[in-house]
């Protein structure tokens, strides 16, 4: 039996400086909050000048409510008894360093709250519609490891993610520059959705032996591994065709073909999958699986900063 650190052992995060603090960030993931944001704002280029302050508020309250959304995971999942000094794939602040769990919650929600005040700005030059739009999103975030049933113990941690941190961040930013929601900018939105909740896929293929054990439902146990895998390789595939689907029609600028570059990510992520079951020998492939991610989104937005400059 594995044994934890108990939570009011003697903290050793002094011995590893800030690399305790940022890795409980779950730094691989901030970007899942980047791109979307990013990509949010190049759609609206086209439609007069960007707001830069909006843009910058925008951005970080993103970060730090999906680095909140990680601590609230790191502290629920200590409490429930799935992390342990050998986890993979945790910040380990708790069970590695010894840094009291509420000192983790208290983070987050402190993090929350400079969220908050940038949401305030946000809304004080825009909507304050936006106002109630945020609070579900916090609200997702908490509840996507806290409350009575975690989503992230759900089947539907895949499309919480990939709705809250794709499709609405991008629409936000979107909102926020131009002051409404076009067709466009939902169609262009899809595989961000698509690939954000591939992130969340890979992480739960990688612990699905673990989290079997410990009695989670999500999506990938459902399904099975090598079902789960085929699935994954199907969002990717259709988030390309997507985009090509848009471009033959005429709805965006051929420019943003330039997405196709990330498919060796992309076939790289499942083929790092395929076959294995430790989840040490899986982080590669999850790691491309977010980075899939965060290229798309990066080449989309400069395919459309290509298309409006010219």
């Amino acid at each position: 039996m594995q044994t934890q650190i108990q939570p009011d052992s003697s903290p050793t995060f002094r011995d590893n400086g800030w690399r305790v603090w940022w890795q409980l960030t779950r730094p691989h993931t901030l970007t899942a909050a980047f791109a979307p944001v990013l990509l949010g704002t190049a759609l609206a280029i086209e439609n007069g000048d960007i707001h830069f302050g909006l843009f910058a508020a925008m951005l970080i309250a993103s970060l730090l409510i999906q680095a909140a959304t990680n601590m609230f995971n790191e502290y629920y999942d200590f409490k429930r008894g799935l992390d342990t000094e050998e986890s993979i794939g945790i910040g380990g602040a708790i069970v590695r360093h010894g840094i009291k769990p509420r000192t983790i919650l208290n983070l987050a929600f402190g993090l929350y709250g400079v969220s908050t005040l940038l949401g305030v700005y946000i809304c004080a030059n825009t909507s304050w519609w936006l106002a109630l739009v945020g609070l579900v999103c916090l609200a997702a975030g908490y509840l996507y490891t806290g409350g009575p049933v975690p989503i992230a113990y759900t089947p539907f941690g895949e499309i919480v993610a990939g709705f809250f941190m794709g499709l609405l961040i991008i629409l936000i930013s979107f909102f926020i520059q131009t002051g409404t929601v076009t067709t466009t900018s939902v169609l262009v939105s899809i595989p961000s959705f698509l690939l954000v909740g591939a992130i969340l896929l890979s992480n739960n293929i990688r612990d699905l032996d673990g989290d079997k054990e410990f009695g989670r439902k999500t999506l990938a146990i459902l399904v099975g591994r090598k079902n789960a895998i085929t699935l994954l390789a199907g969002m990717f595939i259709i988030s390309y065709i997507w985009v090509a689907v848009l471009i033959l029609t005429g709805t965006i600028s051929p420019w943003l073909a330039i997405a196709g570059l990330s498919i060796p990510k992309a076939y790289a992520a499942v083929k790092g999958f395929i076959g294995k079951s430790n989840p040490l020998q899986m982080m590669p492939a999850m790691k491309a699986t977010a980075q899939t991610n965060t290229i798309f989104g990066f080449l989309l937005s400069i395919g459309l900063f290509i298309a409006y400059i010219l």
